[in-house]
């Protein structure tokens, strides 16, 4: 992950990524582990421009990709879903919303991680 090339790769399916989940730039900022008020970064890895080479942001981008991975594999056949079930309130979670969760910090994202992997792995 400390190559160029790779990095900006990951910033532009993680771009993408958080597009399609349709979150605020500030839901967006939070994910990565960004001050809220950085949005120029969120500009800057949409234009293509690779991720900081921080092993936190590589991380969390890491997670997303995971959720996201295992999100497609339960929903194959309605994409639609895989890309709302972050933003839908969730018995599992108390009614609260996976995003809500991830909100939180690296735990978060963390918890909901480990969540879809241990429903994968059942």
């Amino acid at each position: 992950m400390r190559d160029r090339d790779t990095r900006a790769r990951l910033a532009r399916m993680i771009m993408r990524l958080l597009e399609h989940w349709d979150l605020s730039a500030e839901d967006q900022c939070l994910l990565l582990g960004l001050s809220p008020q950085a949005r120029t970064s969120l500009g800057r890895y949409r234009r293509g421009e690779p991720l900081a080479d921080s092993v936190d942001l590589l991380g969390r981008a890491g997670h997303l990709l995971a959720i996201h991975k295992s999100l497609r594999i339960f929903f194959p056949h309605d994409r639609d879903l895989a890309y709302r079930w972050i933003s839908q309130p969730n018995s599992r979670f108390a009614g609260r919303r996976p995003l809500d969760i991830m909100r939180e910090g690296y735990e978060g994202l963390l918890a909901i991680r480990r969540y879809l992997d241990f429903e994968r792995g059942r």
